[in-house]
């Protein structure tokens, strides 16, 4: 690997109760700014996307980091992968980033010597990832020879397989041919995913902040073009947010007429106590870092001693379906929300070391570098 000479470096830890470790990243020269987040390694070395936006302010970025990075923990404890929970964010419109600051990104990622591994997200591109990952072997997703690339079909598969469950436990039949649903955001997980669904015979209604490229999506997949505005409020089977997060909430939730909810956004609801008046409201939510864990699953399979292997990851995936049924089932044995059921499997396997790394993490497309 190259050697990187950033003299004007910065990395500062932030003391945030809770949270391992969170260190703000400076760099003068190309002028990133940026946060690493890790929320709890018990279960094995932190992993999470880049997320690369441009946020208002420090502290609507650091709570963003937050959120995502204790979401992490979450789905990586539930999709049993011996990881543990990170993010990092890049202040930065992704129109404005540079390979400068993915390079001084990189160095600051390499600086933890494993702690945490990055992966592209919101932003950030695998273009991206594969520049980082000349710099640093702590990067999964990459378009190297032993990297998995893209996770994002990965992630739409997973959320098929979940919305398979919901419409399952609704109506005891988990097909969606016929069914009316609702995807909010068609970019790279969305598209995937309206694509799956048309195959399998849903009726589509689809919406995105770009209107040209919903009416060139509806066009292709037979759907009905939604405003971005008034997608929350359709009258549908499933509504599937892939789009940011945040979108259910006190506000939001009275305008709903779907019977559930199963999308690939992170944090979908503004605050835990959302899930419960969805409960309340007779929507049943698929919580997000459970039907959204593809992503994550394809690029551990990565970092396997084995290597990568395609057929693996997407068995494991197909599994998400399991999960799914089986926390629906304790929601209802235990009067509580579905989010609620798997934040409690989840700290239930924190505490206990349930699915925790037994050999550490091997980065094959560093050996490739070589």
């Amino acid at each position: 690997m190259k050697p990187i000479t950033a003299d004007s470096l910065s990395l500062k830890e932030i003391n945030i109760e809770g949270y391992e470790k969170v260190i703000f990243v400076s760099e003068e020269k190309s002028g990133l700014k940026a946060l690493i987040c890790i929320h709890d390694t018990t279960l094995g070395p932190a992993l999470g996307g880049i997320r690369i936006h441009s946020y208002p302010t420090f502290e609507a970025a650091l709570t963003d980091a937050k959120r995502l990075a204790r979401g992490m923990t979450y789905k990586s404890a539930l999709a049993e992968v011996g990881l543990g929970g990170g993010k990092s964010v890049i202040m930065c419109s992704p129109k404005n980033k540079t390979p400068e600051m993915l390079i001084a990104f990189a160095e600051a990622v390499d600086r933890l010597q494993g702690l945490y591994t990055c992966a592209e997200d919101v932003g950030c591109s695998v273009e991206d990832a594969t520049l980082i990952g000349k710099y640093t072997p702590y990067v999964v997703g990459t378009a190297s020879e032993k990297g998995s690339g893209n996770p994002a079909p990965y992630t739409a598969f997973g959320t098929f397989r979940g919305i398979q469950a919901v419409l399952q436990t609704l109506y005891s039949n988990s097909s969606v041919a016929g069914k009316t649903i609702a995807i909010q955001g068609v970019g790279s997980v969305g598209g995937h995913l309206a694509e799956i669904l048309f195959w399998q015979g849903a009726k589509l209604i689809i919406s995105d902040i770009d209107w040209e490229k919903t009416q060139r999506y509806a066009k292709k997949w037979g759907a009905i073009a939604c405003p971005a505005d008034d997608i929350l409020s359709v009258e549908c089977d499933i509504l599937a947010p892939c789009a940011l997060g945040g979108i259910i909430n006190p506000d939001t939730i009275p305008q709903l007429h779907c019977c559930g909810i199963a999308g690939s956004a992170n944090n979908q609801l503004l605050s835990d106590e959302d899930a419960l008046l969805l409960k309340q409201k007779g929507i049943l939510y698929a919580p997000d870092f459970v039907i959204n864990a593809g992503g994550l699953i394809n690029v551990s399979v990565e970092i396997e001693e084995e290597g990568y292997q395609p057929s693996k990851a997407r068995a494991k995936v197909d599994k998400l379906y399991d999960q799914l049924i089986r926390l629906f089932e304790i929601s209802e044995q235990n009067s509580c929300s579905t989010h609620q059921a798997a934040l409690s499997l989840g700290d239930y396997r924190i505490k206990y070391g349930i699915g925790k790394r037994q050999h550490p993490p091997r980065y094959h497309h560093q050996e490739t570098a070589r």
